[in-house]
């Protein structure tokens, strides 16, 4: 089994449902989490609930040169990186038909969910590369391999997370580095809100669709599984649903 206590991770999108459910987790299982967010009100108060497991870091993903310096804004204690959850992610403007849409919209949904991922990634692998040590892990989403009406630049950004998670993971395959994609199916997490620019009515329109949904503690369990594998182990991709979808 992996050594947990020793291990420090970076965890994006930490301030949200999804990313605190993840933090917890890791926390719980005895690592130490770099808390990333660009939203900072909400990450000093979820860094303060935390304690000294928990270090956090204002930085919006898209923001290219200060994502570049994200490996130097970690401090001693939390070095090295052991591990990235790259979280990060939105849907805001999203289902929506392609045509009616703005393509701002779809711009900033990309500019996100896939290269700010590959932005991060692409800041602390080195560290990673040179230890011959580490594991990614991106959450990715089912509509990576399932089309869904209506989420054309959502479904697109997923896509792409799946495509270069798989070639990165070829590309890693010499060295003790491992790469996991997880694809949950429908979560009670804030992205549904953000979608519809805070109306509650939507969201719970939305959710009232369907007859029950995974919690964000469901992935981050599940997270923590794949991380926990021993080091010949390697969970490449795990597919997560609520038991009345398909």
């Amino acid at each position: 089994m992996v050594d947990a206590i020793s291990q420090n991770a970076v965890v994006t999108g930490a301030a949200g449902g999804m990313g605190r459910a993840i933090t917890r987790a890791l926390i719980d299982s005895g690592r130490r989490v770099v808390l990333v967010d660009r939203d900072m009100e909400a990450l000093r108060q979820f860094a303060d609930e935390i304690g000294d497991k928990a270090f956090p870091i204002q930085l919006d993903i898209t923001h290219a040169k200060t994502v570049d310096r994200l490996p130097e804004l970690v401090p001693d204690a939390f070095r090295p990186i052991d591990i990235l959850v790259n979280n990060a992610g939105h849907d805001i403007g999203g289902r929506t038909r392609f045509d009616a849409g703005a393509a701002d919209d779809w711009s900033a949904i990309i500019q996100t969910n896939l290269i700010g991922l590959m932005r991060v990634t692409r800041s602390l692998l080195p560290g990673m590369v040179q230890r011959n040590s580490g594991h990614i892990v991106n959450i990715s989403s089912i509509n990576a391999v399932r089309i869904v009406p209506d989420m054309a630049a959502y479904s697109t950004s997923k896509a792409g997370v799946h495509m270069f998670t798989e070639t990165l993971r070829g590309e890693l395959a010499e060295t003790a580095i491992r790469v996991t994609e997880m694809q949950p199916g429908l979560t009670r997490t804030n992205i549904i809100l953000t979608r519809y620019r805070g109306d509650r009515a939507k969201e719970k329109d939305y959710f009232d669709q369907f007859k029950m949904a995974l919690d964000p503690a469901d992935i981050a369990r599940s997270i923590v599984f794949a991380l926990d594998q021993p080091p010949h182990v390697q969970i490449a991709e795990m597919m997560i649903l609520p038991v009345n979808r398909y």
